[in-house]
């Protein structure tokens, strides 16, 4: 599933492509929604927001076009009269002048107002985005907080209302740079623990941002394209890396499965 940074990096593609631009026609793929469309006829979008892994679309009409990608959803971005060679369903596709931005494969989209997404179902229930004004000493006081302190990490950090924009690898990421197990407990850490929890909480998700997904120590997973490493192969500490050894002690990582999903960590590093 695409986590915050990849959303954050498709709603700026959108954004540079169609932002202030008034859109020849919204066609909406699911037929629940698709009587929807003559509402966005001239529609003018005035830019892209995120929340976690949701975007909003925001219109000069006073509405919005709400979307996730759950786990197979893909935006793409092309040309006016160009169609990505994919057998995929679209879902959605903003049709400006000169550019396009599809949306394939999710289904989970929806047209609302400002009352609609108040009372939006996953919407309301989010936390704050971990790529928006949040700091590390909020973000300490918020893993210290009675609703979250007794939570073992490995569930925590995925629990978008906790923080939004989270997922499965960037929790791995989070808790090697942090030197934790998925199951300890943010009341049994230390405050220099805390501290280097909620820092790299912070951290991980900004750099994956600015680098087009690298948790990885930035000249490490340059140095390691160079020597011949592809990109998925250099990016991360410890995520898919199972058997491989640690960047840091050569112990082999290890895999074990924490809330369906597969969690990677170092036996050494995450003592």
């Amino acid at each position: 599933m695409p986590e915050g940074p990849e959303i954050r990096r498709a709603a700026d593609r959108i954004e540079a492509a169609l932002g202030g631009a008034r859109l020849l026609r919204v066609r909406f793929g699911l037929p629940a929604l698709q009587g929807q469309a003559h509402r966005f006829e001239g529609a003018r979008i005035l830019r892209v927001d995120t929340r976690g892994k949701a975007m909003l679309t925001r219109f000069d009409n006073g509405l919005s076009i709400y979307s996730h990608n759950q786990l197979y959803g893909r935006w793409q971005v092309v040309a006016a009269g160009e169609r990505p060679d994919t057998r995929r369903q679209l879902r959605l596709a903003l049709e400006g002048e000169r550019w396009h931005a599809l949306l394939y494969s999710a289904s989970d989209t929806a047209v609302l107002d400002a009352a609609g997404e108040a009372a939006h179902p996953f919407l309301s229930r989010l936390g704050p985005d971990v790529l928006g004004d949040l700091d590390a000493l909020q973000v300490r006081d918020r893993l210290l907080r009675p609703e979250f302190r007794r939570r073992r990490l490995g569930n925590l950090l995925v629990d978008q209302s906790f923080v939004a924009g989270l997922g499965n690898y960037l929790r791995c990421e989070i808790l090697f740079v942090a030197g934790l197990r998925p199951e300890r407990r943010p009341m049994d850490l230390d405050d220099t623990t805390v501290d280097r929890l909620a820092r790299a909480i912070i951290d991980l998700p900004r750099r994956s941002l600015r680098t087009g997904g690298i948790t990885n120590d930035e000249a490490r997973a340059l140095a390691l394209m160079a020597a011949g490493a592809d990109f998925e192969q250099a990016r991360f500490h410890v995520f898919r890396r199972a058997g491989e050894p640690c960047y840091r002690c050569g112990t082999p990582i290890r895999m074990e499965r924490k809330g369906g999903q597969a969690c990677y960590f170092c036996p050494q590093c995450q003592r």
